[in-house]
């Protein structure tokens, strides 16, 4: 009886095992049409940006890049992205941590807020913006008094772009620290802790790797984003026209391979993330355990043998 059991249980495994299988023609299909789609649509354009910069030689793609107007353009962007970046850090964190660590009324609205820019088109956050702040906008009237200038400005362009990378960051952070739970700081403060070195000791080592996953995300996505800021920003040349404006700039005006070679940056910007990005899965994957299960605790119990202030 027992060994016909076990016969069985072995049958219905390897019957379950069987039928989860797919044959290999199916497997193949569905390889050939995910390789197909990828040099399509992502391969393919990355070898026509490159061919289509480098077309008229070394010499004009270093002219390009090296113009004036493609160098404000590199300045504007770069500017930009390190004012919002910082605030989007800043505005992650205290979000995430009130997710996660508190309950409060209204706490599934602020998560719906977060994910507000995801829902709407930048151009439509832009065109807010002018209703807000442009000269027959609602504010625009106090702002001429003071001689205070949003639009068609810096100040337009990092308000723009902060809007649409504001939930990277947070997004990234709330479900880590949900996941982290709050025993790890509960121990830490009934050992003496301050918030500060619970937050350094305890906190930031369990998020570290998805903070800054979601840093590189909300960089690049600052320095790619067109439709917001080619509203607020008017595309005045050498002024306010950012890198993806410049581009459009250089293409309408027919200058195709100055328009590629300035492409081509940001397709550089956006390999280098996706290395990033691998190389940040990698160690987070490799540190999971170490991470989870004690380690922010430990660290902290060594470096406060000297006495926790």
């Amino acid at each position: 009886m027992g060994g016909t059991v076990s016969s069985l249980g072995l049958g219905r495994r390897g019957s379950a095992g069987f039928a989860i299988r797919e044959p290999a023609w199916v497997r193949g299909t569905l390889t050939a049409i995910a390789l197909v789609f990828l040099a399509l649509f992502l391969l393919l354009p990355l070898i026509l940006v490159f061919s289509e910069a480098f077309s008229r030689g070394l010499e004009v793609y270093l002219a390009a890049i090296s113009e004036p107007a493609a160098r404000h353009a590199i300045w504007l962007t770069l500017v930009a992205a390190a004012i919002a970046v910082p605030c989007n850090l800043i505005f992650g964190l205290a979000a995430a941590w009130a997710i996660a660590k508190f309950d409060f009324r209204g706490k599934q609205l602020v998560i719906t807020l977060i994910d507000l820019p995801f829902a709407v088109s930048p151009v439509i956050a832009g065109l807010i913006y002018m209703l807000l702040f442009d000269r027959q906008g609602l504010l625009g009237a106090w702002l001429s008094q003071h001689d205070i200038q949003i639009m068609f400005a810096l100040p337009g362009i990092v308000l723009a772009t902060m809007f649409v990378t504001f939930p990277f960051i947070a997004r990234e952070l709330i479900p880590l620290m949900q996941e982290q739970g709050r025993e790890q700081e509960e121990a830490a403060i009934t050992l003496g802790a301050s918030g500060w070195k619970m937050f350094r000791h305890v906190t930031l080592p369990s998020i570290k790797w998805g903070l800054l996953y979601g840093l590189i995300l909300c960089n690049a996505r600052a320095m790619g984003e067109f439709g917001a800021v080619s509203v607020v920003s008017g595309k005045i040349r050498e002024q306010t026209s950012t890198l993806p404006l410049h581009i459009e700039i250089l293409y309408n005006e027919y200058q195709f391979a100055a328009a590629f070679a300035t492409a081509s940056l940001l397709t550089l910007l956006a390999l280098g993330t996706l290395v990033l990005k691998s190389l940040l899965e990698w160690r987070s994957a490799r540190e999971h355990t170490l991470v989870e299960h004690g380690a922010p605790l430990t660290e902290f119990k060594k470096s406060s043998k000297g006495g926790v202030r």
